[in-house]
């Protein structure tokens, strides 16, 4: 080493004297080792998640979601038998009427045949000069006339239940006494009406036009079913008037040839009668 402190035995490179690092700590530049291998899984393959969810793919796929429960819903309704009529026509109520009589009609003319037989051979037989006697028989006779118009009443309700009757069927009715009276006392109230003014006694049979339906169809007592009837009869009274006087009118063209036209408009008329009290108070039609 020389004066002033230089040393021309320095290395340049290490101008210190400090010895060089220990070679090999450290791998030369772009040699990193590469990562330990673990065992994680390749892209794509992760392991499920901890817990109980469902695995992937239970999902049902779209549009695979189950049928809605199939219900044992009704079948449309069907045309041509109504369990209901709501509404009255005079013309619906003839044409029904004669649909009626027309697939039952030789137990329809049966019926009436026997009835005015039985009401003529009685007119015949039941004479008397006595005063009581002739009214015992016209007792008689009128009695035998209320059963048979309630006969044809329960032959049309039948009908109107959708149910063809025969002979029989047109006596099944079993408040007997309930039919009398409330006849006898429909019969006495007209009388009355026809004696004072006719007006009154027509107004009287209007309105107790259905006594025997409420009588025999809703087992009413006689005065309820008087009561009943004037009040259904007063809830479409229009309508209701226009279809009695058709009606009359039909009877009356019935009756000109012979009285032999009645045997088919008598069962008309009843029948149609019986369609406008059940359309009215809101009954079953078949």
């Amino acid at each position: 080493m020389t004066s002033g402190g230089y040393d021309p035995d320095k290395d340049p490179q290490n101008p210190g004297g400090y010895p060089p690092p220990q070679g090999g700590g450290y791998p030369p530049p772009g040699n990193y080792p590469p990562p330990a291998q673990g065992n994680y899984p390749p892209p794509g393959n992760y392991p499920p998640p901890p817990g109980d969810y469902p695995q992937q793919g239970g999902y049902p796929p779209p549009g695979g979601y189950p049928p809605p429960p199939q219900g044992n819903y009704p079948p449309p309704p069907s045309f041509g038998n109504s369990p209901m009529a709501t509404q009255l026509s005079v013309g619906t109520a003839i044409g029904y009427a004669f649909e009626k009589f027309k697939q039952n009609a030789l137990v329809w003319i049966g019926i009436v045949l026997i009835a005015a037989i039985i009401q003529g051979v009685l007119n015949v037989v039941l004479r008397s000069d006595s005063i009581v006697l002739s009214l015992i028989f016209s007792i008689i006779v009128g009695v035998v006339a209320l059963l048979i118009q309630a006969a044809l009443v329960r032959g049309a309700l039948h009908e109107v239940d959708g149910v063809k009757p025969a002979f029989g069927s047109f006596f099944q009715f079993g408040n007997v006494a309930a039919v009398i009276i409330a006849g006898i006392l429909v019969g006495i109230a007209t009388s009355i009406g026809f004696v004072l003014l006719i007006i009154p006694g027509i107004v009287i049979t209007f309105f107790t036009w259905w006594t025997f339906q409420f009588v025999i169809d809703r087992g009413d007592e006689p005065i309820p079913a008087i009561k009943a009837s004037a009040q259904a009869i007063a809830s479409n009274g229009g309508t209701l008037f226009v279809l009695a006087l058709a009606l009359v009118g039909l009877n009356i063209v019935g009756a000109i040839p012979l009285g032999l036209g009645l045997l088919v408009t008598i069962p008309i008329t009843i029948i149609a009668g019986t369609y406008a009290y059940r359309v009215t108070v809101r009954g079953n039609v078949a």
